[in-house]
């Protein structure tokens, strides 16, 4: 859901991967060899320690892949291609699309396509989780600007890098 997903992926890209899209794409998508099963606090690292426990409220949760799957005739896992019909099959309500100018949120119950979170926006922005808010390219619908003051530190933003769009966790 947004208002989970959000405030990690885009603290992750403020403060772990320092601003680097590319990095963090490597990170959630060419490093993991089937997909995501929960992200957790880790993506933290780096964070103001404020930050951190205006998202977590002070607690910590490891990130978890589905490397360790098995499947029935014993052959390794491969990662899937996500189609309207197997995010309808694996329950899917969500996509996160990793773009150079902010993160694409699409509900996938009813669209293909979602509006786009600038990297900048502060990740304490309390995101409505209701897949109709989430229907059309329109800003992003947030509850209330921010769960607090603004962060004290941010690091520097890392040169444009060029590239297509990547998919990110879907879940």
């Amino acid at each position: 859901m947004p208002s989970h997903h959000l405030p990690l992926l885009l603290a992750a890209y403020q403060h772990k991967f320092g601003r680097d899209v590319e990095a963090m794409s490597r990170h959630l998508i060419d490093d993991v060899a089937v997909g995501w099963d929960e992200l957790g606090t880790d993506l933290l690292d780096g964070a103001p320690p404020a930050l951190v426990a205006a998202l977590t409220g002070g607690e910590q949760w490891p990130s978890r892949t589905l490397d360790h799957l098995i499947t029935p005739d014993g052959s390794p896992p491969v990662r899937m291609s996500v189609t309207d019909e197997t995010a309808a099959e694996q329950d899917m309500q969500w996509g996160y699309v990793l773009h150079k100018h902010g993160i694409e949120v699409i509900s996938l119950l009813p669209e293909d396509t979602g509006p786009v979170v600038d990297w900048a926006t502060d990740p304490r922005t309390a995101f409505n989780d209701h897949p109709a808010a989430w229907s059309s390219p329109d800003p992003k619908p947030a509850i209330r600007a921010s769960r607090g003051r603004q962060p004290q530190s941010a690091p520097a933003a890392a040169p444009a890098k060029s590239g297509a769009p990547r998919p990110a966790a879907r879940r």
